[in-house]
């Protein structure tokens, strides 16, 4: 999901904060990252969880970056 436009042109991203993005990415995702958590670091967001796969953890990175524009600073989604 891409950020929407106001009238006035300002960009806004579609979540109000880190549980609806949470809510979000685990839809995404579905049972292939479980306990996954955003941590709202200065300016930048912080990725934690576990995952079933390499790839599982790189598609939460990925629908992350989609949902918003903050920087992710570190991507620490466990693969077990």
């Amino acid at each position: 999901m891409h950020a929407k436009a106001r009238d006035n042109g300002e960009e806004l991203t579609p979540f109000i904060g880190a549980a609806e993005l949470e809510t979000h990415v685990q839809y995404r995702l579905g049972r292939q990252v479980r306990n996954f958590q955003l941590i709202f670091a200065d300016k930048g967001l912080v990725l934690r969880g576990r995952a079933k796969t390499y790839y599982a953890k790189q598609l939460a990175q990925h629908a992350v970056l989609e949902a918003t524009k903050l920087p992710i600073w570190a991507n620490e989604i466990e693969v077990v």
